[in-house]
């Protein structure tokens, strides 16, 4: 009772983070379950079909908060829940010995993308027109195979390829990519009911993370609002890389001495990670102050068809180059209202 306690607490956080990040409710639950001994393909399987409920329950949440864009979401989930079902029959086929490391080396990879990406602004390239289809269902297609063979992968796959498209609003972004992992959830999971049968799945565990994900889902919508993600995407990165850098030494018969090492260095980095995370917070927010004071002193900048003086939109744009662009909340949408 208490470890079922300890995973619904675990689906809780991971929901949450996955709704402020649009990435890491598998990176996470894949981690711990791997950590505590469960098989990679019975780990994936589990989180896969847990993903079902809280995917489902995140896209409604999402769609009515109008953080949903149904074009994206229709190009990137069919091509994901093909590259989902092939993955799942991928990590089915392989034996635990092998398949450890496999899962292991992917969330490691992951886990270090989501300390580097989330330890400086992102910057986005001002795109115009609709996201093409020849660009999202490869996208999809790729996202769907990692998340499956990883236990987790279509978030920080799929969402980083959208922000820096420049095409779409950061929280229509995360609330597509969100709904659209609902359809690659149901797919992974008939692929490992297929190679694995139903002994495959924790029901138990399948129970507790989808029961905690299930009550922050209509949080974790509204919070991609309001949460800084820079912190929070720097903070799960380094938890993901230190909890699977112990799988992977472990694989690698690493000797007594050099664990620590690797232990320290990785410890090292992160703090590192976070430093920037929080700097790069810093500079962001006060580009945004900026921003502010200069649209609250001429308030037709935004006004249709109103031009701003030569001082002020000098003052917009020049804190916008600062600001970059943070990989989440509202904040985002402002700057780029203000920037056209």
């Amino acid at each position: 009772m208490r470890k079922l306690l300890i995973l619904a607490l675990v689906g809780l956080a991971a929901q949450l983070v996955d709704g402020a990040l649009g990435m890491a409710y598998g990176l996470t639950s894949s981690t711990l379950l791997l950590f505590v001994g469960v098989a990679p393909a019975a780990a994936s399987a589990s989180v896969h079909l847990a993903e079902i409920g809280t995917t489902l329950a995140a896209g409604v949440a999402h769609w009515r908060f109008g953080n949903v864009d149904w074009r994206v979401v229709t190009r990137i989930a069919l091509p994901g829940a093909v590259g989902a079902f092939v993955g799942a029959t991928f990590l089915s086929s392989i034996s635990t010995e092998n398949a450890a490391p496999w899962m292991a080396g992917i969330l490691f990879t992951l886990g270090a993308y989501l300390l580097v990406r989330f330890s400086r602004p992102l910057r986005q390239r001002s795109g115009a027109g609709r996201l093409r289809g020849r660009f999202l269902g490869p996208l999809g297609l790729v996202a769907g195979f990692v998340d499956a063979t990883g236990g987790g992968g279509w978030g920080p796959v799929a969402t980083p390829a959208l922000l820096v498209s420049g095409r779409m609003e950061p929280r229509k972004v995360i609330g597509s990519v969100d709904t659209a992992e609902f359809v690659v959830a149901g797919a992974a999971s008939i692929g490992f009911l297929i190679g694995l049968g139903s002994e495959g799945f924790l029901l138990p565990t399948v129970a507790a993370l989808l029961i905690g994900g299930l009550i922050a889902a209509p949080v974790a919508a509204w919070l991609v609002r309001i949460v800084p993600a820079q912190l929070l995407g720097a903070t799960i990165g380094g938890v993901i890389v230190l909890t699977n850098a112990r799988i992977l030494l472990k694989a690698g018969d690493a000797g007594s001495t050099v664990r620590p090492v690797v232990y320290v260095l990785l410890a090292v980095g992160w703090v590192v990670a976070l430093t920037f995370a929080v700097r790069a917070l810093r500079r962001t927010r006060r580009a945004r102050a900026i921003v502010d004071a200069a649209t609250a002193d001429t308030p037709a900048v935004t006004a249709v068809g109103a031009t701003p003086s030569p001082d002020t939109a000098a003052a917009v744009v020049g804190a916008a180059a600062v600001a970059g662009s943070a990989p989440a909340g509202a904040d985002d949408d402002r700057l780029a209202v203000v920037e056209r």
